[in-house]
C-alpha cells in the first residue's frame, strides 16, 4: 500500500512464522484497515468510502463475492475490503520507461507481490513475436493491429474473447455482442476456472449453478456446513452471516483440510465482545477432512441418512419433496447404501465417530444449508462432489425453504453479471434468439459441450 513500488522483492526474510491463531479479526483488523486508508487517503474522503461501501447507494466492494444483506449496517466492510479499495483510490502507474528497463525474462524472476505493486497499466502494450520486451503503443495503433488479426483469421471460432468480473454489466453486454457479431460463442471469462464445477455439479440437478440461498437465510438455518473455503481469509464478510445462525440458535460445521483461526472463534470488531471479549465460537464442530475426500464424506452422511429411514420409516425423509422432485431415487439409494464404510474412512482421513457425529447434526436440522468455494471445486472430483451435496439436501427438502439450501460462495464481484449479460460460450438459445432478432446480427452456432464424467 505505497505509492513507491518496493525496490526489492519479497523474500523468505520477511515471512513470520509462528504457532496458529485460535481467533481471527478483532480489534488489530480495524488497525490493519484503517492505518492504510488514513495513511493513502484524507480522513474525509476515509469516512465517505467507509460509509459508503456494500451500500445500496454507493458500490459493491471489489474484493470479494459476499453478498450484501438487505438491512446493511453502518460500516460493511472487512480488512482486505478497505485495502483493496484504498489501492483503487491510490493507483500507482507504470511508468512508460519501465518497459524498456525490464525484459520478460527478468520480469519472469520476480514474484506476483512485486509485480503488482509496480502499478497499473495505463496504456496499451505490444510484444511482438521476436522481442523479449513489451512497448508502449497508441490506442489507435493497438486497435489497428487488433482488427488486422482478427480480419486474417480463418475462422471466427480462432479467435477468444476473454474478460473477467471486474467488468461492470454494460460493458460485458457490448463485448459479447460484437464477439457474436463477429461470428463465435468462444467468450470464457474467469469464472470458467474457479466456479464452472459449481455449474455442471447444480444444473442438472436444479436447472441453475447460483446460490438458492438469500442471506438473511444464514440467520434462519439450525445448521450451516461450510465446506472448502476459509472466509476469515477470503470473504471475511461471511463471518457476520455466520454469527446470525449461532446467535440464532444454529450449529455451524466447518470442514476443511485447514483449522483456519476464524472458523473457530470470531471477534467481530463492530461489537463489544469482539473488542474486549472474547468473541464467538463458531464451529460446534470441525471436519479435518484429507484433500479430495469431501464426496466420500457426503456420501457417508447420505447413507446414515438413508439407513435411518429405514429404522424410522417416513419420518426422516423429506417423501413430498423427493416424490415431487427427484428422479431415479431408487437408484441413488441403492447405489450410496452400497457405500464401502473403510473407503470412506480411508479417503477422507476421518474417524467413524466424526462422521457419525456430523450425520446426526444433519438428521436433527429441519433446515440446513451447505455452503462451499474453491476448496470443493478445484479438484479431480469437483463436479461429483458438488452434484452429492445436492443429493443430501434434497434427501431432506433443505431446497425452497428458510434456512435451507445451496451456497456456493462464487463470482468475484461481478462473473455472475457478466453470465446475465452473456459472457459465456454456451448461453441458452432463447437468449441467442432475442439477441440476434434485436441486433440484427447472424446468430453464431452454439459450442457443442459434453459434461465431464462424474
Amino acid at each position: 500500500m505505497t505509492r513507491r513500488p518496493p525496490a526489492d522483492d519479497f523474500t523468505d526474510a520477511h515471512l513470520k512464522v509462528g504457532p496458529p491463531h485460535t481467533w481471527a479479526v478483532g480489534l488489530q483488523a480495524i488497525e490493519h484497515a484503517m492505518v492504510p486508508a488514513m495513511g493513502e487517503l484524507d480522513p474525509e474522503r476515509t469516512a465517505k468510502v467507509s460509509f459508503s461501501i456494500n451500500h445500496k447507494k454507493g458500490f459493491d466492494c471489489p474484493s470479494c463475492a459476499w453478498a450484501n444483506p438487505d438491512k446493511s449496517k453502518p460500516l460493511e466492510f472487512c480488512e482486505n475490503g478497505m485495502k483493496s479499495v484504498v489501492w483503487e483510490s491510490t493507483p500507482v502507474t507504470i511508468p512508460t520507461e519501465f518497459w524498456s528497463e525490464h525484459s520478460l525474462t527478468d520480469l519472469a524472476t520476480k514474484s506476483e507481490y512485486w509485480l503488482g505493486l509496480q502499478g497499473r497499466i495505463v496504456e496499451p502494450m505490444y510484444k511482438s513475436a521476436d522481442s523479449d520486451h513489451y512497448r508502449p503503443i497508441g490506442w489507435d495503433e493497438a486497435l489497428d493491429l487488433v482488427a488486422d488479426k482478427l480480419r486474417g483469421l480463418a475462422t471466427p471460432d480462432e479467435a477468444v474473447f476473454y474478460t473477467s468480473g471486474r467488468i461492470t454489466n454494460e460493458p460485458a453486454f457490448l463485448f459479447q455482442l460484437f464477439a457474436r457479431a463477429f461470428g463465435t460463442n468462444n467468450l470464457p471469462d474467469c469464472s470458467n476456472m474457479c466456479h464452472e464445477a459449481t455449474g455442471a455439479g447444480m444444473t442438472p440437478a436444479i436447472g441453475i449453478g447460483k446460490s438458492t440461498v438469500h442471506y438473511d437465510d444464514f440467520a434462519h438455518a439450525d445448521l450451516v456446513i461450510v465446506m472448502g473455503q476459509n472466509p476469515g481469509t477470503n470473504h471475511p464478510r461471511m463471518l457476520n452471516a455466520l454469527q446470525d445462525t449461532k446467535v440464532n440458535g444454529g450449529q455451524m460445521v466447518g470442514v476443511n483440510v485447514l483449522p483456519e483461526a476464524s472458523l473457530m472463534r470470531y471477534k467481530n470488531p463492530q461489537k463489544p465482545i469482539g473488542i474486549i471479549g472474547d468473541g464467538l465460537k463458531l464451529s460446534d464442530q470441525f471436519v479435518h477432512i484429507k484433500i479430495g475426500g469431501d464426496m466420500h464424506l457426503i456420501q457417508a452422511i447420505a447413507k446414515r441418512v438413508l439407513l435411518a429411514e429405514e429404522v424410522d420409516p417416513t419420518n426422516v425423509l423429506d417423501w413430498d419433496f423427493i416424490n415431487a422432485h427427484r428422479e431415479n431415487f431408487d437408484a441413488y439409494r441403492e447405489h450410496i447404501l452400497a457405500l464401502d464404510d473403510d473407503e470412506v474412512l480411508a479417503a477422507t482421513g476421518l474417524d467413524a465417530a466424526e462422521i457419525e457425529e456430523l450425520a446426526e447434526r444433519y438428521l436433527n436440522s429441519d433446515a440446513t444449508i451447505i455452503t462451499w468455494a474453491l476448496g470443493i471445486t478445484q479438484h479431480r472430483k469437483a463436479v461429483g462432489t458438488i452434484a452429492e451435496i445436492m443429493n443430501l439436501l434434497m434427501l431432506k427438502g433443505n431446497i425452497g425453504k428458510p434456512g435451507a439450501g445451496a451456497s456456493p460462495i462464487r463470482g468475484h464481484s461481478n462473473v455472475q453479471g457478466d453470465r446475465t449479460m452473456g459472457i459465456w460460450e454456451r448461453m441458452p438459445d432463447p437468449f441467442l434468439d432475442a439477441l440476434g432478432a434485436n441486433s440484427g446480427s447472424s446468430r453464431p452456432a452454439r459450442t457443442v459441450w459434453t459434461p465431464s464424467t462424474r
